[in-house]
């Protein structure tokens, strides 16, 4: 046993062995290390004095099958993210607070076939979990402008208006598209059009909230989604948008470059009978907006 302690010392996944009582039996150095507790302390110890979160119905329910019948369980990442909460590396830290960990748990018996004991295992696939996320983002984004992109855009509508169905939570969008824009294209070119297209989206970005969603519709034209929000607030946001915008200057080819949007408001309420109803009423004020001079906001309830 000595030899294998000291193999079982040197993987790159955690080893932990729990007695029928779930005390701690063996404790590699591996989870030494991410937990900075000890083998000297936690040996002995009932594994739940140390980790408390562990303490749950479904890991309760795991161990005594374990023990009881010598079944196998397997914890997958994408739906448990973690066992034990350690602390992600700090090159994760911005995605994931918590290592993301895949665990598996089976019997261990003695000579005469009696389970004594369960093992468990800790693979760390913070690394994994993050490539996955960020494969995930590319295919949720604009490539040009970088906020997320229509298919994204009618995913969310969807989740938002079964969530407003649910909850009579407030919901309301703000579309909005630059006007003059292939004016742009034709004076400065495309690429002083791309570069538009990312201050304007990147102006927006940084005044919405964590909480809110900015996707490129298509062409010039973009929508935000704005959960917790009533029309008036909406309105009121629309107007920050639109003389944020008109403020700015960008600059391309050594020319300056000034534009302006029109917006269109409108809030889920219980007229709209679909996600898309949602959206032509918005799409009905950005059109009024636009024939009623530019530069302005219309909202429609």
């Amino acid at each position: 046993m000595n030899e294998l302690s000291q193999l079982f010392d040197t993987v790159n996944i955690g080893l932990v062995v729990l007695d029928c009582e779930l005390r701690v039996r063996y404790w590699n150095r591996w989870m030494e290390h991410y937990s900075g507790v000890p083998v000297e302390r936690i040996a002995g110890a009932p594994l739940f004095d140390y980790f408390p979160s562990l303490n749950s119905p479904k890991f309760l329910r795991s161990c005594q099958s374990v023990l009881a019948f010598g079944n196998f369980s397997f914890f997958s990442q994408k739906l448990h993210h973690y066992f034990f909460p350690f602390r992600a590396d700090s090159s994760f830290t911005t995605h994931f607070e918590f290592m993301q960990q895949s665990c598996s748990m089976g019997p261990l018996r003695d000579e005469d076939k009696n389970i004594t004991s369960l093992y468990l295992t800790v693979q760390d696939v913070t690394e994994l979990a993050l490539y996955e996320h960020r494969l995930l983002e590319m295919n949720m984004r604009d490539g040009l402008t970088g906020v997320y992109n229509r298919l994204f855009l009618e995913q969310r509508l969807a989740e938002e208006f079964e969530r407003h169905v649910r909850y009579s939570r407030n919901f309301s969008i703000i579309m909005f598209d630059i006007d003059f824009f292939k004016k742009v294209n034709d004076t400065y070119g495309h690429q002083c059009g791309d570069i538009v297209l990312k201050g304007v989206s990147g102006k927006i970005s940084s005044i919405i909230r964590k909480t809110d969603f900015l996707a490129r519709y298509g062409g010039e034209q973009f929508c935000c989604l704005l959960p917790e929000t009533g029309l008036a607030s909406a309105k009121l946001l629309a107007e920050r948008f639109r003389t944020s915008i008109a403020g700015m200057t960008q600059v391309c080819q050594a020319q300056d470059i000034s534009v302006t949007i029109s917006l269109g408001v409108s809030e889920l309420s219980r007229q709209h009978a679909s996600p898309s109803s949602l959206f032509e009423r918005a799409d009905e004020a950005l059109y009024q907006a636009k024939h009623s001079g530019r530069n302005q906001v219309v909202a429609l309830a």
